[in-house]
């Protein structure tokens, strides 16, 4: 373990926010309709998140920097949009049946908010089709439902798809924070410098940091 060190005030402001990476793994061929395609077959070393494009009805998964996984999804119809934003998997349920729509099966769900918006296998036309949800190929969303636990981050953008970590800017510009970031290519993790008189030390896993942080 690597150590980071901030400001006392600044410990509880350490977030993730936009620094993107991998943009050419974001520019391959559109996904036909129900169609899924697995890169590799882990071991994985993580973090596993998910970027998923309302415009571009696709799913990306990450493990780390790598993406690892591409599938075809159907995001919420008109009136019944799916919201943008990053959840943590709140809930897994292999065989889940809807409470808002007529007891709908919904299986291999993985939970984003407590009001009805979850990942799940189910009918992929090629285009938004469902009451809010996301609905995957059902051998992937099988897949993707072993790989995941409560906690796994899931981020629904508009268009975007490219990986991407998130530092919160008031610790870019505070210039008494460090933040120790690890590169892919050395594999190793670099000492860390000592800490001034009365400074906290805060450890943290490496694997936070699988991608180079980037300022805007």
């Amino acid at each position: 373990m690597a150590a980071l060190r901030l400001r006392p005030l600044l410990l509880s402001t350490l977030l993730l926010a936009t620094a993107s990476v991998s943009h050419a793994q974001a520019d391959l061929p559109p996904v036909a309709p129900g169609a899924f395609r697995w890169m590799e077959q882990g071991p994985w070393d993580g973090p596993l998140y998910m970027v998923i494009s309302i415009e571009k009805q696709r799913i990306h998964v990450y493990d780390g920097d790598r993406l690892i996984g591409v599938a075809a999804v159907s995001t919420g119809m008109k009136g019944h949009r799916t919201p943008t934003g990053d959840y943590p998997i709140l809930q897994k349920r292999q065989w889940h049946r809807s409470n808002l729509y007529s007891n709908a099966p919904m299986p291999f769900m993985q939970r984003l908010t407590w009001d009805g918006i979850a990942l799940h296998a189910g009918h992929n036309p090629g285009y938004p089709a469902s009451h809010g949800c996301i609905r995957l190929p059902y051998a992937f969303a099988r897949q993707l439902f072993a790989m995941t636990k409560i906690g796994t981050l899931v981020a629904v953008t508009q268009d975007r798809l490219s990986a991407a970590l998130k530092l919160d800017p008031l610790v870019l510009a505070d210039p008494g924070s460090r933040v120790v970031s690890f590169g892919p290519a050395s594999g190793r993790v670099p000492p860390p410098e000592p800490a001034g008189a009365g400074e906290p030390m805060l450890e943290i896993d490496p694997a936070i940091f699988g991608m180079r942080l980037q300022r805007p």
